[in-house]
């Protein structure tokens, strides 16, 4: 996990099995209401897989972005202006970005 005072970087949050050795997801939603309730949104870069977004209150944006690729222009012109509009709301608000491993998009 990387982390600045708005922003988080982690790896997906799973379940099941993978979450043995990857963020589990409810332990992820769990953290992010404890410590900036209402104040997260959280960014899906991976394009291979997805998850149900009311562990995070439906507050999940996903950009397909491909593993080991480098995103379409426009899709980076669309993540950027949508954390630049989010993070403009409140000074309290904060993003996390994830795609699979946590360090590859």
């Amino acid at each position: 996990v990387f982390s600045t005072d708005r922003i988080i970087a982690m790896s997906f949050p799973s379940s099941g099995k993978q979450s043995f050795y990857r963020n589990p997801i409810e332990e992820v939603a769990r953290f992010l209401d404890t410590k900036h309730a209402g104040h997260y949104k959280v960014y899906n870069l991976c394009s291979e897989k997805g998850y149900d977004p009311k562990y995070f209150h439906y507050r999940v944006e996903r950009i397909f972005i491909d593993d080991h690729n480098v995103p379409a222009l426009q899709d980076m012109l669309k993540f950027t202006a949508s954390v630049r509009e989010w993070m403009n709301q409140d000074e309290k608000n904060i993003i996390a970005i994830h795609c699979k491993g946590g360090k590859g998009r």
